[in-house]
Parts: C-alpha cells; sequence; structure tokens
C-alpha cells in the first residue's frame, strides 16, 4: 500500500511519528500541517475514533479492507477485541520485519518482502500480510544477504531505533529471527487506544 502523501505531512496530521525523519520535524513543527494546523480543533467523538483508527493503520502501513479483516478476526478471539486486533497486526510478517532490527521503517520492511528478499522456515514469502506463527524462523534469502539494507541491518544500524521485543529472539550476524511466542499487547511498540479502535468499528 503505496501512499504519495509525504510520510513526514501524514506524520503531522496523525500526531505520531511515522518515520525516524519524522521525529525531527515533530520537535520543531509539533501541529498538524496546513495554515489552520495551530488553530483551535473541534472534537466529536466520531472523529476522535477515526483518527485513533487511522493512526493504528498508519503505523502498520496496511489498507482499511487488510484492518476491517483483522478487526474480523480479532472478534472471534476471547478476551479484549482491542488487544487481540494489535496481536493480530504485530504478527504480520513486515511487522516483524522492523521490530527485529531488518528494517528502519515499516515501509522498508514492507518492500523487503514484496521484492522477495525474505523467507520464512526456508520457504519465500513475498506477503507482507503473511501471519508469522510461534516457533516461525524468518530469515533474510541468502541471494539477498550482500544488499546494502541488510549489511547495514547486520552490524545493527536499524536495531537502534528501538528495543527489540522479547517475543522476538533476534540474530542480526545470521540475519535472522525466530517468534518465539505471541506477544503481549503491552510489549507491542505500538502508539493506540485500541478500545477507541474497537468503538469505532462497534458503531
Amino acid at each position: 500500500m503505496n501512499q504519495s502523501r509525504p510520510k513526514v505531512k501524514k506524520s503531522r496530521a496523525l500526531g505520531i511519528a511515522l518515520t525516524p525523519k519524522a521525529v525531527k520535524y515533530f520537535e520543531s513543527r509539533p501541529y498538524p500541517p496546513g495554515e489552520h494546523g495551530r488553530g483551535r480543533k473541534q472534537n466529536s467523538d466520531y472523529k476522535v475514533r477515526l483518527l485513533e483508527k487511522q493512526r493504528l493503520r498508519a503505523q502498520y502501513d496496511i489498507s482499511e479492507r487488510q484492518m476491517v479483516r483483522a478487526y474480523d478476526r480479532a472478534r472471534k478471539v476471547e478476551g479484549k477485541t482491542g488487544e487481540a486486533l494489535i496481536i493480530e497486526l504485530e504478527r504480520r510478517l513486515d511487522a516483524l520485519v522492523l521490530r527485529s532490527g531488518l528494517a528502519r521503517t515499516i515501509y522498508q520492511a514492507r518492500q523487503m518482502v514484496v521484492h522477495g528478499h525474505i523467507e520464512v522456515n526456508g520457504r519465500k514469502v513475498d506477503k507482507p500480510s503473511f501471519r508469522v506463527r510461534p516457533e516461525d524462523v524468518v530469515r533474510v534469502r541468502e541471494r539477498s544477504r550482500a544488499k546494502a539494507p541488510f549489511q547495514v541491518a547486520r552490524e545493527g544500524g536499524w536495531a537502534g531505533e528501538g528495543e527489540t521485543p522479547r517475543y522476538l529472539e533476534v540474530n542480526l550476524q545470521a540475519l535472522a529471527f525466530r517468534l518465539d511466542r505471541d506477544p503481549n499487547r503491552k510489549e507491542i511498540p505500538v502508539l493506540c487506544d485500541e478500545q477507541l479502535v474497537v468503538e469505532y468499528y462497534a458503531r
């Protein structure tokens, strides 16, 4: 899902930094883009819930259709639907490639998968939405390891952007990681009030 809207402008509109570059701009312009960005805002309950849903979608770079499908699956899980939704999204292959430190942004992680650089349990997977299961081993394919982004990853160049979550066992030297278990919501580094997202879809 490649969107032409500049990532920094989108980050400011949603109130979250979607890329490391956006963090710098946030520090100097911590308000929405446009001439009315610093004006008085009137937020309805619907608008608050819509914005939260858009923020979650943007952090995983997924379409509305993909989001609805994930929500439908989460509703069938015992427990809190909001937490189940975040866990469902976190198990996407592109999300875990990002968390492992193999990519710098969700956009780069998605591109790595789509271009066929990633394999799961020895088989090439080029669908970013592929749902990784506990004990699955994900690695960069042999033929892709010499490429510049993976050389940076091997040296830990992307890992410094955030702490590796506990549900992953990562070996950057081998350009590989394993999902040890399903994540817990509190371990997932996503900024979201998931209850608002559930209320948006349940309306």
